[in-house]
C-alpha cells in the first residue's frame, strides 16, 4: 500500500496562516491555552496513560477527559483548578500556577 505524504506539515501551514494579521492576533490570544494543552498531553504521554486510564484515576469517565483536552483547544469552557489538579495527580504531576508580569 502506497502512503501519501502530505505536501505541507501542520507547523508549515500555521506559519503561513500567521502571515494573515487577523489569524495571528487570534492565534496569539490562545497561546496560554495551547501551552497548557500541550503540557497536559505530554504529561499523559510520559505517564503512558490513555484518556480512559486518566479518567479512572480522576474518578470520572473517559469522555470527561476528552472534553477537558478538547475544551482547551477550541476555547470552550475553561476547566477549574480542581479539575486540573486531579488531572495532574492522575498523570503523576503537580499543578503549579504562576503569574508573570506582562510586556
Amino acid at each position: 500500500m502506497k502512503r501519501n505524504i502530505p505536501a505541507k506539515t501542520h507547523h508549515r501551514m500555521v506559519e503561513e496562516w500567521k502571515r494573515d494579521p487577523a489569524f495571528k492576533v487570534a492565534y496569539n490570544e490562545l497561546e496560554t491555552e495551547y501551552v497548557l494543552l500541550r503540557e497536559l498531553l505530554q504529561a499523559r504521554q510520559r505517564a503512558g496513560l490513555t484518556q480512559a486510564e486518566v479518567a479512572k484515576k480522576m474518578g470520572t469517565k473517559a469522555p470527561a477527559v476528552t472534553r477537558l483536552e478538547t475544551a482547551l483547544s477550541d476555547n470552550r469552557q475553561s476547566p477549574t483548578l480542581a479539575t486540573l489538579k486531579k488531572y495532574a495527580h492522575a498523570v503523576g504531576c503537580k499543578l503549579e500556577v504562576h503569574l508573570v508580569i506582562g510586556k
